[in-house]
């Protein structure tokens, strides 16, 4: 199978300890995968030299032309209309019609005209979202898109994303701090541990995925203890 993703011995560092030491990683088309960690374990240092915006030296790194980004705090310019924002240097002849598809499927379309600074969180990263999903990516990179998020707007978000997944069929890079969230989304999650995957677990549940499923349980206590958080996952995720 061909990947959308190939990275072979990328390593990365800021003259210190290496961040990321020699990783291999590959995606394949459609493929959901979400990245662990602790804080600075590297995974936004990953992140963002696979959306080209940071540079290391790597024997193979095989990325698709067309990835989009939405990170934790959604970037939207307050100068510019919800609709403005999101076809944001899109050089189409139909932007404005992809715009509306696309902020309708976000359940956006009522605040096209709006302004940023008038959205709710949630609204702000849907529509981030919108502008992400509205260039056709083949790769798309989420950093941490809900934690600023209330706990309700995130499992929306969750949702949503679930469904937007299923219909384009991008392939998706989560990275989290969230534990259950990338067992509730991801067929495959890795766990980054001083700078290389100490944890490969792969999910093949399916959706939507709850608490009370002992499967998914098991594989969410897991990925805590790997992580070093212990027991009682339900109920340490739930005070995050």
């Amino acid at each position: 199978m061909s990947h959308v993703v190939d990275i072979q011995g990328l390593t990365r560092s800021f003259g210190g300890p290496n961040i990321l030491d020699d990783v291999a990683l590959d995606i394949a088309p459609g493929e959901f995968v979400a990245l662990l960690g602790r804080s600075g374990s590297g995974k936004s240092t990953l992140l963002r030299i696979m959306a080209g915006l940071d540079q290391a030296p790597a024997r193979k790194l095989v990325l698709p032309a067309r990835r989009s980004v939405v990170f934790q705090e959604s970037r939207l310019l307050p100068w510019k209309s919800v609709r403005e924002n999101v076809t944001l240097g899109l050089k189409v002849t139909n932007a404005a019609a992809k715009a509306s598809k696309v902020l309708q499927e976000v359940g956006l379309e009522h605040r096209t005209d709006a302004w940023p600074l008038t959205l709710s969180g949630g609204e702000a990263q849907r529509a981030a979202l919108a502008r992400a999903l509205v260039r056709e990516p083949e790769l798309l990179l989420l950093d941490e898109p809900f934690a600023s998020l209330d706990a309700l707007t995130r499992l929306k978000m969750h949702t949503l994303v679930a469904d937007l997944w299923r219909k384009h069929k991008p392939a998706v890079l989560l990275v989290t701090h969230d534990v259950w969230e990338a067992v509730a989304l991801a067929d495959r999650v890795l766990v980054l541990e001083h700078g290389r995957f100490s944890r490969q677990i792969a999910i093949d549940l399916p959706h939507p995925r709850h608490r009370a499923d002992a499967r998914a349980a098991k594989i969410e206590a897991e990925l805590l203890e790997e992580l070093g958080v212990g027991a009682e996952p339900s109920f340490q995720q739930e005070q995050v």
